[in-house]
Order: C-alpha cells, then sequence, then structure tokens
C-alpha cells in the first residue's frame, strides 16, 4: 500500500488507502482575509496561533500554512511590497516558527513562490508536505530539485501550461506527467499527492462523478495519494457544509485519502469520523465513540473547539503518532 508520511519533530502522519483520512487544516492562510493581512503586517500573530491550536484541537493531523498576505500599508511606502517574492519568504519563515512553537502537528507548506517554500522548508522541523507542484513546466523545474534536496513529499496539482482543463481524461494525463517527472529526479510515487482539481458542481453538474471517477484511477493506475481542496466542490452555493459533509464520505470511498480543508465545521468532522469507520479504519469505533463524546457536549451548549479541547486535554482522540526517538 502506498503510504505518504509527514513529520514535525515529534509526531508522525501517514497518509495511505489503509489510514484514516488525512485531515489537513486550512485556516493559516491570509488570501482573502483582510483582517488577518492586516494584523500580519503589525506582526500580530494571535489569531494564527488561535487558528492553529483550534484546528487541532477539532482534529487537524496536518496543518497548511500559507503565506499570501497583503501588507497594504507598507505597500504604500514601500513598493516592493507589492511583490510576493518580497513578502512571503520572510513571513512563511515566520509563520512556520510561531506555529511550530505552540503545536507539535506536521505542516504542510503552501505558497506559490518558491522562495517561501524554501525558507519553509528551512525553518520546518521534521518532514513537511509541500504544497504545491503543477505540470507547468517552469513550475516542475523550481520545485522538484527541492523536493528532491529535502526529501519531502509533495502536492501535484493536475494542471499545466494551458490552465486547468474541464476534461478528466487531461488532468489524469497531467498528473501521470508529475508523477513521471518526478520519477525523473528520484522522487517516488509515494512522495506524490495528487490533487485531481475538484470542480465546483453549481458550474459543472458531472463535477463529482468525474472527480470520484479521477480518483479511482490515480488509486489504481499510479498508486498515488490523493488531496483536495474539500469547500471547492461547493463554491457558490447555499448550505455549503451539507454538500461537503456529503462529498468526502464519497470521496473517500472512490480512494481520497486527504483534504485541505475546515477540520472546525462540525458536518464535514462528522462525516469524516463516519466514514473511517465504515471503512475499517477507526479499530473498534474509539475514535468515533471519543467524537459522539464532543457531540454530546456541543448539543449541551459548548462550541465545537471547545468540546473538542475539552476531548483533548482528557486524552481523547489524539491525532498522529508519536515519533520514535533516536
Amino acid at each position: 500500500m502506498t503510504r505518504t508520511v509527514i513529520e514535525s519533530k515529534t509526531k508522525t502522519v501517514v497518509i495511505g488507502f489503509d489510514e484514516p483520512f488525512c485531515v489537513i487544516g486550512e485556516r493559516i492562510n491570509p488570501t482573502g482575509r483582510k483582517k488577518l493581512s492586516a494584523e500580519l503586517e503589525l506582526g500580530d500573530f494571535s489569531t494564527i496561533e488561535r487558528d492553529a491550536l483550534e484546528q487541532v484541537a477539532c482534529g487537524a493531523m496536518v496543518l497548511d500554512v500559507n503565506s499570501g498576505a497583503v501588507f497594504t500599508n507598507k505597500m504604500a511606502e514601500d513598493p516592493r511590497y507589492a511583490d510576493n517574492n518580497f513578502v512571503e519568504p520572510p513571513l512563511m519563515r515566520d509563520l512556520i516558527t510561531r506555529i511550530q512553537a505552540i503545536t507539535d502537528v506536521p505542516l504542510c507548506i503552501d505558497s506559490s513562490v518558491p522562495g517561501a517554500l524554501q525558507n519553509g522548508l528551512e525553518a520546518a522541523e521534521g518532514r513537511p508536505l509541500l504544497n504545491s507542484v503543477t505540470g507547468e513546466e517552469e513550475r516542475l523545474e523550481l520545485v522538484l530539485p527541492l523536493v528532491k534536496k529535502y526529501n519531502v513529499p509533495v502536492v501535484a496539482i493536475s494542471n499545466d501550461d494551458t490552465g486547468i482543463s474541464e476534461d478528466p481524461e487531461v488532468r489524469f494525463a497531467v498528473a501521470k506527467k508529475i508523477v513521471e517527472r518526478a520519477a525523473d529526479h528520484g522522487i517516488p510515487a509515494h512522495d506524490i499527492v495528487v490533487d485531481p482539481l475538484v470542480m465546483p458542481i453549481g458550474a459543472m453538474a458531472t463535477a463529482g462523478q468525474q472527480v470520484f471517477a479521477l480518483i479511482r484511477r490515480l488509486r489504481d493506475e499510479l498508486g498515488v495519494n490523493t488531496t483536495c481542496g474539500a469547500s471547492n466542490i461547493s463554491f457558490g452555493l447555499p448550505h455549503r457544509h451539507g454538500i461537503n459533509a456529503a462529498f468526502l464520505p464519497m470521496a473517500i470511498t472512490a480512494g481520497m485519502t486527504s483534504a485541505i480543508m475546515n477540520p472546525m465545521r462540525v458536518a464535514e468532522m462528522e462525516a469524516i469520523r463516519a466514514a473511517n469507520f465504515l471503512m475499517n479504519h477507526d479499530a473498534n469505533g474509539s475514535q468515533w465513540i471519543a467524537f459522539s463524546r464532543i457531540m454530546d457536549a456541543v448539543e449541551g451548549g459548548a462550541t465545537f473547539a471547545q468540546a473538542s479541547q475539552a476531548s483533548q486535554d482528557s486524552g481523547a482522540g489524539r491525532g498522529g503518532r508519536r515519533r520514535r526517538r533516536a
């Protein structure tokens, strides 16, 4: 079975076909969050730290760290701040340093800026997941050498120089190209986690069917683990969390092994916990029973984050494996 190993200094998370579904927390991302960007511009990391701790409490096994902030005031004073290549590398280092100081879950370094990826790899302890490489020639030549140098797994996004295709055959071909090019660099398929690109169901009626078929092919033909931005499926629609909660177990059944998502949403996390149990990835239902106690507390008036933190403090429902010390 394909196993993608991600590590912090003290914890190991394995993404695999026979493993519990890996929840990668998405909230440490200033893109589109003006208030968060403004805080980071002032050197205020309080929201980042709170988001990190709450996501882990609610079930995130890995934390995605995105440094795509816009520093509006500094940009007005210094034109260099209009360039992501100037802003993101030092911010990525600061984000990772801050997050590692308060939690020990593995990290996913998320940026389109090579310098930010490099700084993230230098700052991260353990074996982070790199997010991401695409099938674009320039991106392949920039990112794959970093993946090889630091011996880390990488998210491979199924678009190339022609953009994002609505044709699933094209997206599969791009994924295959990335896996083959990675092999040329000595990077094994088990260190490639493919994002087949989930299209919004509101814009494309066959989006769900397409991605389920793609996931099966990626598993059966390429033998790779998969991930996605789970909320893409419901983009633009009302009551999105109900759609997401239905989508995730269906994707898991098709073979998807992880998702970048908001773990603080009760409906989605309940669906994942149930799917793990039904897929026999929750021995004796222990995680489901622990989660049911959290839901009882939520029904009693606690927030999901509060109930999850209380459960974690009591020793129930902890994710990740402790690494053996040398």
